[in-house]
């Protein structure tokens, strides 16, 4: 019998951090010139610099694959050029900045699917990033630091790794990195000192990175024989406001802990009431669902909490998450109100209500 894929996936080597400077580049060209001189055939697929002499230094005698030139806009922009990285076919890439986000016109969206084509053809990437870039984070990040991270990697995509190596760095050592100017020019390091290097917001990054290098390490631990039990199964109600995506990223963060299955669902009227806007709100987060590889599911019915309810039941259902919903008067002291609904339907299922924080 013929495999389907006879081509032996590549491994997937992550460094993670928590923000620019604590190393992660200097350690990835490190581990390239080890291979190097174990006569591996190592080359960069991607390395930016940002002016830091030490790290340039660390990639004299390796080899570069000429960079990709696409035009954007009357601009040129210079990416991987993942095919000529195919083409040539080394025995390991070593990847800078797995969340960047390619120029429009590239041939993948995402830095990350590059790396994907690069495992997927049988070639070892060792690649980095910063926790702040994982897709589940992005609500915590944004509460913590006041910035909203717009490139982010989703995280079955870090679960994908062979290994994850933390690259840590005392927030102490790194603002000081910053003040010397060994992590970018005098200018952009004053502007960073008083905006996301705030020593409360490393120290808080730094322990969502160690937190999750912890996690890794234990998912990847091989699980004891035990008798199986009913697992939990999450259910995710979708809706077309904005705050479904903070609820999607919050249960799905929850299900991989609780090593669960997940489910979003939209439960879509009889009456057929919704407007065009509103239909691509629910689709653009059903999308969002997939990427994360949430199984999706639109259900139809009359009644809202009775049709979810209902589905929740079939599925065996054990958590029902559903954002805050924006409630009249009336239906807050009639009840008549989509959780006092559910409440009433669904006793034995936990109901969890996230509501959007907002950042001072």
């Amino acid at each position: 019998m013929v495999p389907d894929d006879p081509t032996p996936k590549g491994r997937l080597r992550l460094l993670l951090g928590y923000a620019a400077g604590v190393g992660k580049t200097y350690r990835m060209l490190e581990e390239g010139q080890e291979l190097n001189r174990k006569d591996v055939d190592v080359v960069i697929g991607y390395f930016e610099p940002h002016g830091r002499q030490d790290t340039i230094a660390k990639k004299v005698g390796l080899e570069m694959v000429p960079r990709r030139k696409t035009e954007y806009r009357d601009l040129v922009f210079e990416e991987m050029d993942t095919e000529a990285i195919l083409e040539r076919r080394p025995a390991v890439c070593l990847v800078d900045e797995l969340a960047h986000a390619n120029v429009p016109g590239s041939p993948r969206s995402k830095r990350w699917q590059d790396v994907l084509a690069i495992i997927d053809a049988g070639i070892d990437v060792v690649t980095n990033m910063n926790i702040q870039h994982l897709e589940s984070l992005n609500d915590p990040v944004f509460q913590m630091t006041g910035v909203r991270v717009r490139e982010t990697v989703p995280d079955w995509m870090i679960r994908r790794a062979d290994e994850v190596v933390m690259i840590d760095l005392t927030p102490a050592a790194l603002l000081n990195r910053l003040q010397r100017g060994a992590v970018y020019a005098p200018d952009k390091s004053e502007r960073a000192l008083a905006n996301f290097f705030k020593e409360s917001n490393l120290v808080a990054l730094r322990e969502l990175a160690l937190r999750q290098a912890a996690h890794e390490v234990d998912v990847r631990e091989p699980a004891p024989e035990t008798p199986s039990e009913p697992g939990e199964r999450i259910l995710i109600h979708i809706t077309p406001e904005p705050s479904t995506a903070i609820l999607i990223r919050r249960a799905w963060r929850v299900a991989e802990f609780l090593e669960a299955d997940c489910l979003a669902v939209h439960v879509r009227m009889r009456s057929g009431d919704d407007h065009s806007n509103q239909r691509s709100a629910v689709e653009k987060h059903l999308q969002f669902a997939r990427d994360l590889h949430i199984d999706t599911r639109i259900v139809e019915g009359d009644l809202q909490a009775e049709t979810l309810v209902e589905f929740a039941r079939l599925q065996k259902v054990t958590q029902i998450f559903i954002a805050r919903p924006r409630y009249s008067l009336w239906q807050r002291l009639f009840s008549t109100n989509l959780v006092h609904r559910i409440v009433r339907l669904a006793p034995d299922m936990r109901l969890i209500i996230v509501s959007e924080r907002r950042s001072d």
